[in-house]
Formats: structure tokens, sequence, C-alpha cells
């Protein structure tokens, strides 16, 4: 069984709303074991919705419509519903009942023209609303059908939860889901990454259209997911091909996987930390009390996490943390401030951050120059010189992320 989600309305094409439900549709799907290998959108216009319509049909096994059910002129998603499967729109006399009660029981006066909801084309049947006003639709077309639900979220998702997915299996005659897995990955380039896992690629793209597949996403700033994806019979099953799939990929990749689906690099550091008994203390000036802030939203921080020293001011830097007087924006004085974290703050390690995040340069370092400092109290002091690049927020992001991978590094190193 294969689906495709059309998206209706031109707000949509202008940008004026993001199209989640798309989204949220195809995570559905995945559950329940259904393809979905298109997405589209269109606007409000019939010869183009039909258009859109009689394409998806003509490669897809079920077509999923959201929005355009409304009781205005440019809701026109049931009329070119109609137009696809060459029948008329006739009134629903239990659909108008609903539309007339839901007014009623709100104390609301209804204009006539909320009864277009009620048009329901020839052979078609409604999906019963439960929250608004406008009923969604089943439409067979041959062997094919048409799913139209709303475009408001919460009224689309409960009809494809109570109405949809159920159809969509009975009809497909299967039972089956597909899950995916995303691991993390820091310090590699996407390009190297596929160099990594060209063996691994080759190996499952030759064993049939049935096993795990793997794909490769460029996340800026987070660095580099790799996405498995299974179809099982079971979710038991899917999960077992997952485990395994993460394994071989592990053992190729390394410690540069920090994490898995939505687990962040604070997060990682952080299982570190507690792993092996330690507590991070924090000094920055260049990112502002960017780390700090990443750092806190992790649940179960306070068990780890001393605490943060924003040293924006030279003089901070000298008086609160030690560093010598001179330049600030140097490989000593990140150290400098790192160990004076420790001291002050009682970690077992700290991380500070030091550097020109503009508009101009200074003491000789062009914009983007980030020092930061990484201390391992009675074990090691290091320090690492960033150049990045990008507006002020992106660079103190860049320099935020940089520093929690190394830290983590370093706790992971010999």
């Amino acid at each position: 069984m294969r689906a495709e989600i059309v998206a209706i309305g031109t707000e949509l094409l202008l940008g004026q709303i993001i199209d989640t439900n798309s989204t949220w549709i195809a995570e559905q799907l995945a559950v329940a074991g259904i393809d979905c290998l298109y997405q589209s959108r269109v606007g409000d216009n019939i010869e183009r919705i039909v258009d859109v319509l009689s394409h998806a049909l003509s490669r897809s096994d079920a077509v999923i419509t959201c929005g355009g059910l409304g009781p205005t002129q440019d809701d026109i998603t049931r009329e070119a519903i109609a137009k696809v499967m060459g029948v008329e729109l006739l009134r629903d006399a239990d659909a108008e009942r609903r539309v007339r009660e839901m007014f009623a029981s709100r104390g609301r006066d209804m204009s006539e023209n909320n009864l277009r909801q009620a048009e329901v084309p020839v052979g078609g049947r409604i999906i019963t609303q439960v929250i608004g006003s406008a009923p969604g639709l089943i439409c067979p077309v041959g062997d094919k059908v048409i799913y139209a639900l709303p475009g408001v979220p919460h009224e689309m998702r409960e009809m494809v939860t109570r109405a949809v997915l159920e159809d969509l299996s009975r009809r497909s005659g299967e039972t089956s889901t597909i899950r995916s897995r995303v691991l993390r990955t820091f310090g590699i380039a996407e390009s190297k990454i596929a160099e990594i896992v060209t063996p691994r690629f080759e190996a499952l793209e030759n064993g049939g259209a049935g096993g795990p597949r793997i794909a490769f996403l460029a996340s800026g700033i987070e660095g580099v997911k790799v996405r498995i994806t299974v179809k099982a019979a079971t979710e038991a099953e899917a999960r077992v091909l997952l485990d395994q799939e993460e394994l071989a990929l592990r053992a190729l990749l390394g410690e540069s996987v920090f994490g898995i689906d939505d687990e962040t690099m604070e997060h990682s550091l952080g299982e570190v930390l507690r792993d092996k008994g330690l507590t991070l203390g924090l000094a920055e000036s260049f990112t502002g009390g960017l780390i700090s802030s990443r750092i806190v939203a992790v649940v179960g921080a306070s068990r780890w996490f001393r605490g943060a020293l924003v040293a924006y001011n030279e003089e901070v830097k000298y008086q609160a943390l030690g560093v010598a007087p001179g330049p600030v924006v140097s490989a000593a004085a990140a150290i400098s401030m790192a160990e004076g974290a420790c001291s002050l703050l009682g970690s077992d390690v700290a991380i500070s951050t030091t550097g020109v995040a503009g508009p101009d340069e200074q003491e000789g370092h062009p914009v983007g120059t980030c020092f930061v400092g990484l201390v391992v109290r009675g074990r090691s002091s290091e320090s690492l010189v960033l150049r990045l690049s990008g507006d002020r927020q992106r660079i103190r992001e860049l320099a935020t992320i940089a520093a929690l991978g190394n830290m983590r590094r370093i706790l992971l190193g010999p």
C-alpha cells in the first residue's frame, strides 16, 4: 500500500503557514506500515487541485488531502474530488443535521454557506466530525481512495487516528510498521561519514527491498545524522532490526556517534560526566551563557552541573577567574578561565570560551575567532582555537557545540 499526502491551501505556498500536517500524517503512516513516497502542496485553484490529485492517483494507492473543507468560497477540495471521480456533489442529510446541531449547541447563528460542509461526492462517505464543523471524506476512485481531511490540526489528527488508519489497514490487508532511528554524529564531515559507511550501505542495497535502509542528513550546527529505516511485521521485530543495524554502524563510526534520535550533545556529555562521577563548571565570554542555557535544559543536569560564570568584561576575567592581566583573546586566557571556573565553582572539569563575536576584530584576531579552554582538574588542560563564520548568533552556536563535543572527546579518551 502506497499513500501520498496533498496539502491544500494558497497560504501554504505563500509561506504564511508552515505545513506541519503533512509531517504528522507521514509519521502516522510510517507507524502503520504504510509507505508514503510523495508529498505535495497546491493552492486553492480547482484545476490545479484536480491535476495534483489525478497525478497522485496515477502512482499511489491512497491519497490523503488536508485543507479546503471549510464553508468559504475558496474551500474547494470537495468540488475537486468530485471532478476527479466524475460525479456530482450531493447534500448528506446526516452531515447537515450535525452541522446545524454543532452551531445550535454553541449558541451561534449559522450562515447557510456552512452547509457546503455537508456536501459529499456521489459514492463517497462521511468521516464524522466530532470537534469542529467540517466532516472528512472517504472517496473511492476505482480500486484506489482519496481521504479528505480538515486543515485544522487537532481536527485532522482525530480523524486520522479514528478513521483513516483503520480504513487504510483494511484496504492494504497487511499488518506492518515502519520505524526509524537516527544516529547523531559530531566531528566528521558528511562526505567522510558516507565514505566510512559505504561498505554497509552497499551491503544493504544489495540485500533486497525488504532490508534496512540508510540515509544521511546534514544538520548544520548539530552535526551529521545517519538515519536507519526498517519495515517489519511488528514493532518488536522492527526494534530488533534497528538495534542490529545501529550496532553495525557504531562499529564503523565509533565515538563520533554521540546520541540517537533527540539526544543532544549536552545530554551525551552529561551521561559521560555522570558515569564518571564528575561535575562540570563553565566560564563563558564568547558564548555569553549559551552553553549553560543548553545544559540546564537537560533533565537531571543538577546532578553534574555546578554552575557558570558569564565573564564578559575583562575585569571579571581578571578578578573572578584569576586570568593574568593582558590579552583575553588567547589560548592562555581560555585555560586560565577554565581553571578559575574549577576553583570558583568547585567542579572537576570546566569549559571556557573567549573570542571575537564581532562586529570588529579584537587584539588582532578576526571576527569568528574563539578560544576554548578544556580543563580536567589534576589530569589535563588544553585549548583549541576555532575559526568560525556566519552571523553573531551562528558563530556562538557553533562554538557551543564544539566546546561540548570536545569536552566529551577528552573525557572518553585514554
